[in-house]
């Protein structure tokens, strides 16, 4: 059984170093590289809320061009700014750990920490 879900960006720095901090703590661990493999719509809502997150806008890269782009700044609809995340996975914050029912962002990576 995995004990710890790692949505993981292998090009960006916190998320390799959230990962190597994670992996030193002997877990099993399921790594998706979610660029690749997005999540779905369902599952980004369950990370939502296992981050306690009070909108889908925290979870999102708003400096991204590709933010500006879609005009998401104007976007106040929950389940547009899910849908755009998960057709467009370069807007989800990253790395999400999620462990013990929770979740936990990796910046700085030693937040994840806590959920462990």
């Amino acid at each position: 059984m995995t004990d710890i879900i790692f949505y993981h960006n292998p090009r960006c720095s916190k998320s390799r170093e959230t990962l190597a901090l994670v992996d030193n703590e002997q877990h099993s661990i399921e790594i998706i590289k979610y660029l690749e493999t997005p999540p779905s719509v369902e599952t980004i809502q369950t990370l939502i809320t296992q981050l306690g997150f009070d909108s889908a806008r925290q979870l999102m890269r708003t400096t991204e061009t590709l933010y500006k782009e879609l005009d998401l700044a104007n976007e106040d609809n929950e389940s547009a700014l899910i849908t755009a995340m998960q057709a467009n996975p370069k807007l989800i914050e990253r790395p999400i750990v999620v462990a013990n029912g929770k979740a936990a962002l990796g910046r700085p990576p030693e937040s994840v920490l806590d959920i462990l």
